[in-house]
């Protein structure tokens, strides 16, 4: 049957917001045959942070984090899988290579999403820019770019929100990297052995690069407190971390602990990694460099580093808002406004922190739209799951200052028969989650 026909036949559901969590809830409603509206204000109104005018675009980094499913994201994605997740869908067709992690090229990903979510005939893409919360089943999943106008709309409705900021890392060519002081590698061979550039600092070298990184000129930011930033701590920007002290970033994004420097035999005082931006290899992204410096200063600044300095930089880094509501006063585990029960939110807007948990959260808020259409119990996955558990944490009413949280092994139910061994734990609480959400797809028809 045409779109059009469909469409007239059948109340739609509304989804706002065209990025990770957005597209997914809007698959996962479509594949129920059931009608969508997916309202998205690009190209016609973009954030400082959007560039493309596909929908999914990823803003602040190529990587979905690690990719094992004994680890706490890879469990995340796994489960998602088996929820028939078209992002992961899309990811896994895009892979590019980063040791232990999954990573995409980010325009083929995007594209990916693009063409899947316009070429279903149930998902009709309204580019335009919603101003108010629209009437009838909606998921506002806007993310942490929400405009100003929308943002009013919300609170106007919800009250106070939380608000943060976020930084992106920039992205330099591969061919103006010197190889003759960088080199390939992964942290313990991990991956191919060669998933990362890898920029070696003797200590003089360290030294002069943190005290110009410490002292270098940011760019202004609106309604920003740029003396007491409020700036979680996943996306901490380089210049903020290293404000903390001398050796903080050298224990962190600069740690050089698995590597060894070909051209001395020894391990680096310190390193700075390049992980691939797309399949080609023709980009790389600064890992673990989320920024705020003026762009005249990321120049000066970063090709301090030994091999980048000759750098040619396709995007400078930046800092853009974030926004998310005060979710356990606000949402039931399904996703769902607690006073209005047709309103679901998903995606970072929630407080889930990542790419691929925003992704997850849209996976839930679609399928649990899809539920109060057709007049069913909407759904909570087993708190065993990495996804049940990100559920229950939004909704957490005794969490008395809320902040966002990512896929993590500490928001799981403990194991009944708890190995001492890290990893051992890590497998088993991956054996159990596949193993109950199996259950639950059987029982629950999903």
């Amino acid at each position: 049957m045409k779109r059009d026909a469909v469409l007239q036949r059948m109340t739609a559901i509304n989804v706002v917001g065209g990025g990770l969590a957005g597209c997914e809830a809007a698959y996962q409603i479509a594949k129920r045959g059931i009608p969508v509206k997916l309202y998205e204000m690009k190209p016609h109104k973009k954030s400082p942070a959007h560039h493309s005018d596909m929908l999914c675009e990823l803003v602040c980094s190529n990587s979905l984090k690690a990719a094992r499913p004994e680890s706490a994201a890879g469990m995340l994605k796994q489960e998602m899988r088996m929820l028939d997740s078209l992002l992961m869908k899309c990811a896994d067709a895009c892979r590019v290579p980063a040791g232990g992690a999954l990573a995409v090229d980010r325009e083929l990903f995007s594209q990916a999403v693009h063409d899947a979510i316009t070429a279903d005939p149930l998902i009709e893409v309204i580019n335009q820019e919603v101003t108010a919360i629209p009437e009838g089943i909606t998921i506002i999943a806007t993310g942490p770019l929400t405009s100003e106008m929308l943002s009013s709309s919300i609170q106007n409705m919800l009250g106070d929100s939380l608000s943060f900021y976020d930084a992106a890392a920039p992205i330099i060519k591969f061919e103006s990297i010197n190889m003759d002081k960088a080199f390939f590698a992964s942290r313990y061979g991990k991956g191919d052995g060669d998933d990362y550039i890898n920029c070696p600092f003797t200590k003089d070298e360290y030294d002069a690069f943190y005290d110009e990184l410490i002292k270098a000129e940011r760019a202004p930011v609106h309604d920003f407190d740029v003396m007491n930033p409020k700036v979680y701590e996943g996306c901490m920007p380089i210049e903020v971390m290293a404000q903390r002290g001398r050796d903080t970033v050298r224990f962190g994004p600069m740690k050089p602990v698995g590597l060894t420097d070909p051209s001395t035999g020894h391990r680096p005082w310190a390193v700075v990694q390049l992980r691939k931006e797309n399949s080609s290899g023709l980009l790389y992204n600064i890992v673990g460099f989320q920024t705020n410096l003026k762009f005249p200063e990321q120049q000066r600044v970063f090709s301090m580093i030994p091999g980048l300095e000759k750098a040619e930089f396709v995007r400078y880094g930046v800092m853009h808002r974030n926004t998310f509501i005060d979710s356990p006063r606000l949402l039931c585990s399904d996703f769902s406004l607690k006073n209005r029960r047709n309103l679901f939110f998903a995606g970072q807007i929630t407080g889930v922190e990542g790419y691929m948990e925003s992704a997850s959260s849209g996976l839930m808020a679609g399928i649990n739209a899809s539920l109060l259409y057709a007049s069913q119990q909407t759904l909570t996955l087993p708190q065993s799951t990495m996804i049940g558990s990100l559920q229950r944490y939004i909704s957490d009413e005794s969490v008395v200052k809320f902040q966002p949280m990512g896929a993590n092994l500490g928001i799981l139910p403990e194991l009944l028969d708890r190995p001492r061994d890290k990893k051992e734990r890590a497998a088993e609480y991956a054996k159990r989650s596949f193993r109950e959400l199996e259950e639950f797809i059987s029982k629950k028809g999903l």
